[in-house]
């Protein structure tokens, strides 16, 4: 956009997020700072986008229809997808039609929304490193693929799902059947369709923010933020850190896998790729043409935030990738499940030097449902892992 114009008058841009959860909420504001206006679209009343945009609306997203009728009738500047579950055929055929520009591209969201594209994109089409792999639609095919192709260990996924949920890892024969139907009750979508991948013995995983961004000759340029560490409960992240350290090799190597996956996939906009590292070897695993959720530390280490770059790419304004200050962050969980919940504790979490709390607004708590997130930083990376989990710790949910 060469014009940014005023929310809410004739001159207003109109950007419409398709999911409005926590990393929703974060990329509406930095979108409002900059003077857009906002549409934050659920599948439930009251998430937490909608509660800071201009404008809420809730329909099924998957249902083609609705999807269709809500943009056409308040026809945004930009449709950015912020989940999985959405009918991206539909976007695929307005963008062609030229009456709405998707970010990055509908391409890139049909791509990335189920693992099935993705994956044969990466492996297949670009060649970069992944894990073995095979697509299975019945719990027989699924045992005939570990015992002729893949082995165990393996990580049986849904094609579609957020968090983790669906994920897990298999050790042996006893496991097949658990692994299927915790997939089938995981997926965002009614879907008898997995992944299983063959396990790589990782030394740890990162999320490589990418952003491709306009630069200063108006040409699409490539930049990186510092690799984030995170670690993983059941595929749910939990707790993530940044700077990861690495080889300069791995780095290289990280680097060059998420420029030709996102090259490929194009537009503008951040996109969180995730990848598998062992000394200087890297696979890729998956990537989201999004915010990440591993990268809510960004809030306490780099300059922009990665909703900021997000939100900065995709009007066409510079961006900044430059880190502050090592950071972690550690989830805060709800713990009990209850739809009016009180926070205790935060005050105490907020005594804990160079720390700091987010609180999602989420209307209904679940055991392990992320409420919250505990952000803290300090020039010694482990010192701030402590501090995240510490205030993390000390925040508690309870039932009202």
């Amino acid at each position: 956009m060469s014009l940014l114009g005023t929310p809410l008058s004739s001159s207003s841009d109109k950007i419409m997020l398709l999911g409005s959860g926590e990393l929703g909420k974060e990329v509406l504001i930095a979108l409002q700072r900059l003077g857009v206006e906002t549409i934050a679209v659920d599948r439930y009343d009251n998430a937490p986008g909608q509660q800071v945009a201009h404008h809420s609306r809730t329909i099924t997203m998957s249902d083609p229809e609705q999807l269709r009728a809500l943009i056409e009738k308040e026809q945004p500047t930009l449709v950015v997808p912020e989940i999985e579950a959405i009918a991206t055929g539909v976007l695929e055929e307005l963008e062609a039609q030229g009456k709405v520009r998707v970010i990055p591209t509908a391409r890139a969201a049909r791509l990335t929304m189920d693992r099935e594209g993705i994956r044969r994109l990466a492996a297949e089409t670009l060649g970069v490193p992944t894990s073995p792999y095979q697509f299975c639609e019945s719990l027989e095919e699924l045992q005939a693929a570990i015992d002729d192709k893949i082995g165990y260990p393996c990580v049986v996924k849904p094609l579609m799902s957020s968090s983790g949920k669906g994920q897990s890892k298999i050790s042996g024969p006893d496991d097949v059947a658990k692994a299927w139907d915790y997939a089938m009750a995981g997926g965002r979508v009614s879907q008898c369709r997995i992944i299983v991948e063959g396990f790589i013995d990782f030394d740890y995983e990162i999320t490589l923010l990418t952003v491709r961004a306009l630069g200063a000759d108006g040409q699409i340029e490539t930049q990186f933020c510092d690799p984030i560490g995170h670690k993983q409960v059941d595929g749910d992240y939990v707790e993530s850190w940044q700077p990861q350290p690495m080889s300069p090799k791995a780095l290289q190597g990280a680097r060059d896998i998420a420029q030709a996956v996102t090259e490929n996939l194009g537009g503008q906009g951040l996109f969180g790729v995730e990848l598998f590292v062992k000394g200087d070897q890297v696979w890729f695993s998956e990537v989201s043409p999004r915010p990440h959720d591993t990268g809510m530390v960004t809030m306490a280490t780099q300059w922009q935030s990665e909703f900021e770059l997000h939100a900065r790419a995709i009007l066409g304004l510079p961006v900044n990738t430059a880190l502050r200050m090592p950071g972690a962050s550690a989830v805060i969980y709800g713990g009990v499940d209850a739809k009016d919940v009180d926070f205790l504790n935060v005050a105490e979490a907020l005594r804990i030097p160079q720390t700091d709390i987010r609180l999602f607004g989420k209307p209904e708590s679940f055991e392990n449902r992320r409420m919250g997130v505990a952000l803290a930083a300090d020039k010694d990376l482990e010192t701030a892992r402590a501090n995240a989990l510490k205030a993390a710790s000390l925040v508690k949910v309870q039932a009202r």
